[in-house]
């Protein structure tokens, strides 16, 4: 996604090390190391696939990649592992990758019947709760704060209800089982996004903590840069792409804070954020991936100042619900009736 303006952004054509957080298919990988024959690259990846697919780079690159399963929010311990003592450019390119969507036994999309499963290091050595585990297990209280939070699904309250209404009678265990059921329940117009799409993204959300990864790796890429290196961050929604933008915000000394955590005491600015964002795909890309619609590119360039501790608006926006009921109690899931249960 937006790969001719990471590389610009990255300034990979000026060479140095950098560090891919989000391998998947390759591509920030092959065109950093193409874009100049003295870059060196560290890509992770939480999914074993993806590590097993890029071992083929990994060879082509003659030493200059380094291939790592891991999450992104752990890279300063895949850096110091792998003798890396800082970069030049990082880039994360956030949410489900197009590899694992069209994968139906990952179980991310609906259009595919599969498990209902949405874990990114499925098969590897990070395995956890499942979609499944939290969707026939979690409370209905738990279910309708994540849908609603997660997914900003203003149905929160009736798609939990009827889920666990449902799962009394027979388990969730495939993908097309529960789009089926939240079709039935949610009416839709034509032209508007599947009854499901809200909630399949808020279960792979909170299945991955995905919000939370960010704001870690965000924090961790402030301390790998080294002085006029370049953080590059593709998000893919409106939950992600805020606690990127007030993590900018607030290091790059523009303010930040949000209504559950106040601006921190003022700090010197550890980024620099130059130009105009979010930048968008352009028509040319959206002809050819039609994917790239949503995502935006956020980036800035680190400054010569110490790292500063956790930036508590950020954490915040990532945190789980009941993080946000104790500094907003007035705020809950909307009921709403148009339901045919």
């Amino acid at each position: 996604m937006l790969l001719a303006e990471v590389l610009e952004h990255l300034n990979a054509a000026g060479g140095g090390d950098f560090l891919d957080g989000t391998f998947g298919a390759g591509g920030y990988t092959r065109a950093v190391l193409a874009a100049n024959p003295k870059n060196r690259v560290l890509a992770l990846d939480r999914d074993p696939t993806a590590i097993a697919n890029g071992q083929a780079l990994v060879a082509e690159a003659a030493g200059r990649l380094t291939l790592v399963e891991t999450e992104f929010a752990r890279m300063e311990e895949a850096a110091a592992e792998t003798g890396f003592a800082g970069f030049d450019g990082i880039v994360l390119d956030i949410g489900v990758s197009s590899m694992q969507l069209d994968q139906a036994l990952r179980g991310f999309s609906f259009r595919n019947d599969g498990p209902l499963d949405m874990r990114m290091a499925q098969g590897g050595k990070l395995e956890g709760e499942s979609a499944a585990d939290i969707v026939n297990e979690a409370s209905e209280e738990r279910l309708a704060d994540i849908i609603y939070h997660y997914g900003e699904e203003r149905l929160a309250r009736v798609i939990a209800r009827a889920i666990v209404h449902d799962r009394k009678e027979k388990p969730f265990t495939t993908t097309r089982q529960l789009a089926d059921m939240i079709g039935r329940i949610v009416r839709s117009r034509p032209g508007d996004i599947h009854p499901a799409t809200r909630t399949f993204q808020a279960l792979r959300i909170a299945v991955n903590d995905e919000l939370n990864e960010l704001a870690k790796a965000l924090h961790a890429a402030e301390r790998l840069l080294r002085p006029g290196g370049k953080l590059v961050v593709v998000s893919f929604h409106s939950l992600e792409d805020r606690i990127v933008k007030v993590f900018f915000a607030s290091r790059s000394g523009r303010g930040g804070g949000s209504r559950y955590a106040p601006v921190a005491a003022s700090a010197k600015p550890t980024f620099k954020v130059e130009g105009k964002f979010p930048v968008m795909a352009g028509e040319a890309e959206l002809s050819v991936n039609p994917r790239s619609r949503s995502a935006k590119l956020r980036a800035a360039m680190r400054l010569d100042t110490p790292a500063q501790g956790d930036d508590e608006a950020v954490f915040a926006l990532a945190a789980l619900p009941e993080t946000v009921k104790r500094s907003a109690k007035s705020k809950k899931p909307a009921q709403h009736s148009r339901s045919k249960r």
